[in-house]
């Protein structure tokens, strides 16, 4: 893997992770690219809102791409969104590796804002088991330990370099932004759709 592979790899999975705790919290942004005339991006968020987002230099843009479930194995490094199935148990909504040079960004279990009940896990893979319906997979983080159901049809994926001429009307987003004191949006971080890989979290 390139230098600019890695790289790309680590900002994808700090985008989905946010500032420190001593920062204001950022505006995640899931939606569909409106228009982009390379400073200012327009999308239409999941909830309708109209948006205009500044995108701010050196702008990281990426994606992702889709892998084997059996790609998955003891010892990777993984962050997933999950919510708790039927049985309490958690189900995991997506997966996404990451090369080794991304190991212990984000480490932990959070609450997350995909849906109202979901988590995101950054951890490593201590087991994980294969049956008929997907896989199951122990994580563990400094300070515990969870077990995530990966069903079959669920998309498991790994970071994949894009660029700003990816960023095209109709492409689906998520953006971490910045809010200001004035309710203007900003950001240097984009993932964005490609070959058919819209951004999972």
């Amino acid at each position: 893997m390139t230098l600019r592979c890695k790289l790309l790899a680590v900002l994808a999975l700090l985008v989905s992770l946010g500032p420190a705790s001593a920062q204001a919290p950022p505006t995640r942004i899931r939606g569909t690219i409106t228009a982009f005339d390379g400073t200012t991006l327009a999308v239409t968020s999941h909830e309708g809102q109209a948006l205009r987002i500044t995108v701010t230099n050196p702008l990281t843009v990426s994606s992702f791409k889709r892998i084997a479930l059996t790609e998955i194995v003891p010892g990777s490094y993984v962050g997933t969104t999950a919510r708790p199935g039927p049985d309490g148990e958690l189900q995991a909504i997506e997966v996404r590796v990451f090369p080794e040079s991304a190991r212990g960004a984000g480490e932990g279990h959070r609450p997350w804002d995909l849906t109202p009940d979901s988590t995101m896990t950054n951890a490593n893979v201590e087991a994980a088991v294969q049956d008929n319906s997907g896989r199951e997979l122990t994580l563990a983080y400094n300070g515990g330990s969870v077990k995530v159901r990966v069903p079959a049809d669920v998309p498991v994926l790994v970071p994949s370099p894009a660029s700003a001429a990816d960023l095209k009307p109709g492409a689906a987003v998520f953006v971490t932004a910045t809010r200001a004191a004035d309710g203007s949006l900003s950001t240097a971080r984009i993932t964005v759709s490609k070959d058919g890989v819209a951004p999972p979290m």
